[in-house]
């Protein structure tokens, strides 16, 4: 993307983070999320039913204290260890390690089968994500940095899936054993039960304070590591212009900054969750002390006979009880703990969604782009590829793509407040090559991104064969042009994967033929593996130069009506240029050419240049009538007035 593009967008300081959408309520986040589950529900059942049985394991295993207690180890204390005493009180200990046992297995089983329904939901939402990402218009990307963004695709993701693979099931398991121990409490001792719902309502309001707390420096903390890792991803790709520069004491001046906001959101939101884990242990601390004393006082005093059943208590039943108490406050601790995790891992689900949830790029265009050929004089659509494409409109109609493209009094701003266009007409008819020349920021680029429509203009009119842009699908449009763009893009893969990134079903015989054109062959056939040797890292083991020759093939080997060059010669030696120009004289014959150059030799033979300033054509005409003109282009050329 043009760095105009880019500066227009994002506008003064916005090296210090993208602006982000306001995020959504929790509880709505969370119901979305859920919905993600409906896939998963026979699995989601079975794993509901374990948690369940975990849980009544550890209940009713706690349960049987009271039976091996006042039925077992008492009387032997009292009457002597009988072989019967001893008989029952090893089946009743073999009882409880079989509760137990069933308890660890259903643990297992809900453990493993929610690890794949996370995977599954995490492998569903980067799914969304990216198909949604596919769709935004690049003005997203262009108001957005890299890093921001994938900070979403690791960091918001991995927090997601801790809550789907771990949180969530320990929070049901947690509220579950919360209400089974509760009920068991109130069955043994309803006096001291009313004790631990006096606990458990100030525990409740502890958690809501804290929690409130530690919810939006979470937050804090998730848009914050976006916003490093963005600065942290530019600055990486820009590592040689900030050392030729001698920028490292600056860059990391600004990276302290970032990272000190980092640090204050990540100590706000991990103070408030340290904190939490403590309180709430010494609150069970307490609430097991007073429940010990009151329930060791309401034990000797039934042995008394002097107060009512219903405060009193066998040994079996305090011991019990007693259990419950630390079973009842450590799934409470745990939900608070589990809180925490989600909340963390909501925050991200709001970025999430956020991106996903962002206006695609619309596409009302209804004119289609086919393969056609003539038959008996008359054009007709057709399956193979043939060397005629056709504009195909609703009606069935064709018209034959000849490349004639105007611009109506057109008017565009990137942030609908500064014009970079303003009222430009021009036309390209079918074989011109139209240069534009002029200062950076003129918007030379941004005709050629309107032409494709990564943009809509604001005024006027582009039409294309006849047919207004905005009628023609996106895809079908962007597939009758071929774009070589000053910042070359090169993918992972071998180099003749590469050039055929411009036609899917190009042959070996046109791929060679494509590089050939661009005076890319020779320089290919000089690496290791020839066409076959592996390209990674955006290039980085080519020269700037042949990365663009790469280019140049990759969008010849696509042999549209239409070719779009924006610098395609800016990091290569005259000579080789020279060279260039022939192979390219042969690719633009019969074409549609948009130039945009620094390089005013490159636009000479050009049918028409324009040059703009501000947004305007101040000067059209060719070569000779505009150095006849003796105007801007006559200033540039002569090197009176330089391009900036």
């Amino acid at each position: 993307m043009a760095k105009e593009t880019a500066r227009e967008m994002r506008g003064p300081g916005a090296r210090g983070g993208p602006k982000f959408a306001k995020p959504k309520n929790a509880k709505g986040t969370f119901t979305r999320l859920i919905t993600y589950f409906k896939r998963y529900l026979p699995i989601l059942l079975i794993v509901v039913v374990c948690i369940i049985a975990a849980a009544g394991a550890n209940v009713y295993g706690t349960a049987q204290l009271r039976t091996i207690i006042d039925d077992h180890i008492t009387p032997m204390v009292k009457e002597g260890a009988t072989q019967e005493l001893w008989h029952g009180f090893t089946l009743a200990i073999i009882r409880m390690a079989a509760v137990y046992l069933i308890g660890a297995v259903c643990i297992y089983i809900h453990s493993r089968l929610m690890v794949n329904v996370s995977t599954g939901v995490m492998l569903d939402i980067r799914k969304d994500m990216f198909k949604a990402m596919e769709k935004l218009p690049l003005k997203y990307f262009d108001s957005h940095t890299h890093g921001e963004i994938m900070s979403r695709y690791t960091n918001d993701t991995d927090s997601m899936r801790e809550m789907l693979g771990q949180s969530i099931p320990n929070l049901i398991n947690s509220l579950f054993r919360i209400v089974s121990v509760f009920v068991m409490m109130v069955i043994l001792s309803p006096a001291l039960t009313l004790i631990t719902v006096v606990m458990l309502v100030l525990m409740i309001l502890v958690v809501k304070t804290l929690g409130k707390k530690s919810g939006a420096f979470y937050k804090k903390r998730q848009q914050a590591l976006g916003v490093a890792n963005g600065y942290i991803e530019e600055m990486t790709e820009g590592q040689k212009v900030v050392k030729v520069f001698c920028r490292e004491e600056r860059i990391n001046n600004d990276f302290a900054k970032l990272n000190d906001d980092l640090r204050r959101a990540e100590a706000g939101a991990n103070t408030w969750a340290s904190i939490l884990m403590p309180i709430m242990g010494n609150l069970s601390y307490i609430q097991y002390a007073i429940t010990a004393l009151l329930g060791t006082m309401m034990a000797v005093a039934a042995k008394t006979g002097n107060y009512p059943a219903l405060i009193s208590l066998t040994i079996g039943e305090l011991i019990t009880f007693l259990q419950y108490t630390r079973n009842f406050a450590q799934p409470i601790t745990m939900v608070s703990q589990q809180f925490n995790s989600i909340l963390a891992a909501l925050a991200g689900a709001e970025r999430i969604f956020a991106l996903i949830d962002e206006k695609p790029e619309v596409d009302e265009g209804t004119v289609r782009l086919v393969n056609a050929k003539y038959v008996d004089g008359q054009l007709c659509e057709c399956k193979e590829r043939t060397d005629v494409w056709a504009w195909k409109t609703e009606d069935g109609s064709l018209t034959r793509v000849a490349g004639d493209v105007r611009f109506n009094n057109v008017t565009f701003s990137y942030d609908g407040k500064k014009t970079v266009l303003n009222n430009v007409s021009l036309y390209a008819k079918p074989g011109q090559k139209i240069a534009f020349v002029g200062s950076t920021g003129a918007g030379k680029t941004t005709v050629t991104n309107l032409i494709n429509r990564f943009y809509d203009i604001d005024e006027g009119e582009i039409t294309y064969d006849g047919f207004n842009v905005r009628d023609i699908r996106k895809d079908d449009l962007r597939r009758s042009l071929a774009m070589v763009l000053q910042d070359t893009h090169l993918f992972t893969g071998t180099v003749r994967e590469n050039i055929r990134y411009g036609k899917k079903d190009a042959t070996d015989d046109e791929v060679e033929h494509a590089a050939r054109l661009a005076n890319a062959h020779s320089f290919i056939m000089h690496l290791p593996q020839g066409y076959d040797t592996m390209i990674v890292d955006d290039g980085e083991n080519l020269s700037q130069g042949q990365r663009q020759l790469l280019a140049i093939a990759r969008a010849a080997v696509a042999d549209p009506p239409v070719l779009i060059l924006d610098e395609a010669t800016s990091s290569i030696d005259t000579r080789t240029e020279a060279l260039i120009e022939r192979g390219m004289d042969e690719l633009m014959n019969g074409r549609t050419v948009f130039v945009i150059a620094h390089r005013l030799s490159t636009v000479r033979n050009s049918n028409a240049i324009m040059v703009l300033e501000q947004g305007s054509i101040i000067e059209r005409g060719d070569h000779r009538e505009l150095i006849a003109k003796r105007g801007r282009y006559y200033s540039l050329y002569t090197g009176a007035f330089e391009l900036s």
